[in-house]
């Protein structure tokens, strides 16, 4: 056998074990064999064209999470598929949780979101250009800068240095640059704001950002398997993470360490915890309707679409949807929600810059049409 022919056999092969391999969950009836049979296809489509080694993927449907399946392979070393629970970095994916804690607070009467951080975060400095609020750190318009130094990339997004206390500690990344707008004025996508955003949730709970968010958001969620990404600890189902290399081929991705960013990009989860989470989200465990329904408020609109507090607010042919998507060394991540249908799609991906966002748009496009 030639070469040439070698390849396509090995593709073929490839692409067979993706859906051979696919370790799923699903309630009987829940999810119609047509639409898993279009969602598994779209998954198999996908990885062919990306090279993504391991995608999960999870379904809510009428409010309730009915369907995930792992395609592909949390580790290609040691041959390990991916499955159901499958941990994968979040990335910025971890700010849509931290908002919802940050939420149940103000709903409580601990925390006022136009207050100035300082009455919650004083390690913090107050800032010649104005005071800095939590609403305004939860929609991205609080001006903190996000990985840029002026011209220069920030060397710390490829962080190897481990924080013993996270939260402080990950202040002093950039608590002393001077702000790239006066508060309230623009939009600037920020993860270091969502770190400040970690400090106001010590100060207003009084513990610790990880306790209080485990406490809060992830147990009442039954979002059991849902943690930080320790580099030092050992944790079962947490996926090798990914790249491509400069001919395309697939590589171990960059180090990072995410301790310095937790709130904003720091968490690990699986497909079948963040459908819980959605669910939650969807039938108010989390959050009263109200607060939700803030939560999903545009609070800065650029064309057509627009952030909230900790969600990405789009409406398309009449019909409103929350998202939120996620990049980092080794991840690609997307969640979306359809309130109004009850639907949510949660896409997880061990490797970076493959368009999650891309994969779970179509598949809510299938389950909006089936």
């Amino acid at each position: 056998m030639n070469r040439s022919c070698s390849k396509i056999l090995a593709r073929w092969l490839f692409l067979a074990c993706l859906l051979l391999s696919a370790v799923s969950f699903a309630q009987e009836g829940k999810l119609a064999p047509a639409t898993r049979h279009q969602i598994e296809s779209a998954v198999a489509k996908f990885m062919a064209t990306s090279s993504a080694p391991g995608v999960s993927v999870a379904v809510v449907k009428n409010g309730e999470y009915v369907w995930a399946a792992g395609f592909g392979m949390a580790d290609l070393e040691n041959s390990v598929p991916a499955t159901t629970q499958t941990l994968y970095r979040l990335a910025s994916v971890s700010k849509p949780i931290t908002a919802i804690a940050t939420m149940q607070l103000w709903q409580q009467g601990k925390l006022d979101l136009d207050a100035p951080v300082q009455k919650y975060c004083p390690a913090f400095p107050e800032k010649s250009e104005g005071p800095i609020t939590t609403r305004e750190l939860l929609s991205h318009l609080a001006g903190i800068r996000h990985y840029h130094l002026g011209l220069l990339l920030d060397p710390q997004i490829g962080s190897t240095k481990h924080l013993k206390d996270p939260i402080p500690e990950g202040l002093d990344f950039f608590k002393n640059d001077p702000l790239v707008s006066k508060p309230g004025a623009e939009f600037h996508y920020s993860t270091y704001g969502y770190s400040l955003i970690g400090c106001v949730i010590e100060g207003a709970s009084g513990g610790k950002y990880v306790d209080y968010v485990s406490k809060a958001v992830l147990t009442p969620a039954g979002m059991n398997n849902t943690q930080v990404d320790d580099r030092f600890a050992v944790i079962a189902h947490r996926t090798r993470f990914y790249q491509k290399g400069e001919s395309g081929h697939v590589a171990n991705a960059d180090f990072l360490d995410s301790s310095y960013k937790i709130p904003g990009g720091g968490w690990l989860a699986s497909a079948e915890d963040m459908a819980r989470f959605e669910v939650a989200v969807l039938n108010d465990t989390l959050v009263k309707r109200t607060t939700r329904d803030l939560m999903w408020t545009v609070q800065h609109t650029d064309s057509g679409s627009g952030y909230g507090l900790g969600w990405g607010i789009i409406k398309e042919g009449g019909i409103l949807s929350v998202a939120h998507s996620g990049g980092q060394q080794g991840a690609s991540t997307f969640i979306e929600i359809t309130p109004e249908q009850k639907l949510g799609i949660v896409v997880l991906i061990n490797m970076e810059e493959v368009g999650a966002d891309d994969l779970g748009k179509d598949l809510m496009k299938i389950l909006q049409s089936n």
